[in-house]
C-alpha cells in the first residue's frame, strides 16, 4: 500500500447515538487523540475502523495515513491527480484530499488519530465479518484504473451475493456496485449464519429496513441504517 487504511470517516450530528448504535452491534471504542477540533470517536470490530466526527451531514470519507503528506501531495499531483483539499503547513495537522472518478472522497493524513486496539480482526461484531466497503460507480473500469495505483487489486466481477466488482488490499477491501442496485456507499458484512444473526439483532430492537436492494435473499440478508445514515448490508456467505 502507498498509504495505510486508517478509518472510514462518518459525519454525525449526535456522536453519542452513533457510538451507542455500533456498540449494540458489538463494536468497541478506541482511544482517540486531539487532532480534530470537533468531538470525535472511533469504533471498531477489529478489522473495520469507523471514525465518528460530530459534524454537519456529509458523505463518508475513506481516510489513510501517509507519513510526509506534504511530499506525497506533490507526488499525487505529479501523477496527474487533482487535489480537492491541501493543508500542508508545518504549523498545522497535515492532510490532503482528492476524489475518485465516482466522487468518493479520499483523505490522506500525516499520523494516526486514535490508539491501537487489542481487539483481533477475527473477533467479529454481531453483524458477522466485515467484508468490504462497497461504493456506487457507473464506470467500473475507470474506478479500477484510479484505485489500482493506490495499492488495490481488482478481481473478477461477480453477481454473488450482489452484482459488484471486488478490489482487495492488505488492510481494506473495496467493491463497486451499480447505483441502480444502491445509490449510496454501504458497509458489507458476511456470515454463514446470517439469518440467525439478523433475528438476534431484531431481538435487541435493531430492526432492519423494510426494503432491500433488488436481488438479495430476504431470508438471509438485511439492510441496517445507523443514526448518522450509514448503510450496513448484511449478507449470507463468506465474501
Amino acid at each position: 500500500m502507498l498509504a495505510r487504511f486508517h478509518e472510514i470517516s462518518l459525519a454525525t450530528r449526535d456522536i453519542r447515538a452513533s457510538v451507542e448504535f455500533y456498540e449494540r452491534l458489538g463494536f468497541s471504542q478506541a482511544v482517540t487523540g486531539d487532532a480534530w477540533p470537533h468531538p470525535y470517536g472511533v469504533v471498531t470490530d477489529g478489522r473495520l475502523f469507523l471514525g465518528l466526527h460530530e459534524l454537519s451531514p456529509r458523505p463518508p470519507v475513506i481516510a489513510f495515513v501517509h507519513p510526509g503528506v506534504a511530499g506525497y501531495a506533490t507526488e499525487l499531483v505529479a501523477r496527474g491527480l487533482t487535489l480537492s483539499e491541501r493543508r500542508t503547513d508545518p504549523e498545522e495537522f497535515n492532510e490532503v484530499a482528492l476524489e475518485d472518478p465516482s466522487g468518493q472522497l479520499l483523505r490522506f493524513i500525516e499520523a494516526r488519530t486514535y490508539s491501537p486496539v487489542e481487539r483481533a480482526p477475527a473477533d467479529t461484531s454481531r453483524c458477522g465479518r466485515f467484508a468490504q466497503f462497497s461504493l456506487p460507480a457507473r464506470d467500473f473500469a475507470a474506478a479500477s484504473a484510479f484505485w489500482e495505483p493506490l495499492g488495490f487489486v481488482a478481481t473478477e466481477e461477480t453477481a454473488d451475493p450482489y452484482p459488484h466488482l471486488p478490489l482487495t488490499s492488505d488492510s481494506l477491501d473495496l467493491a463497486f456496485h451499480s447505483p441502480r442496485f444502491l445509490d449510496v456507499p454501504v458497509l458489507v458484512f458476511a456470515a454463514e449464519n446470517m439469518a440467525a444473526r439478523i433475528e438476534q439483532l431484531r431481538g435487541q430492537g435493531l430492526e432492519p429496513c423494510a426494503e432491500l436492494p433488488r436481488g438479495l435473499d430476504r431470508a438471509a440478508s438485511a439492510l441496517l441504517l445507523a443514526p448518522e445514515g450509514t448503510a450496513l448490508l448484511l449478507v449470507q456467505g463468506a465474501l
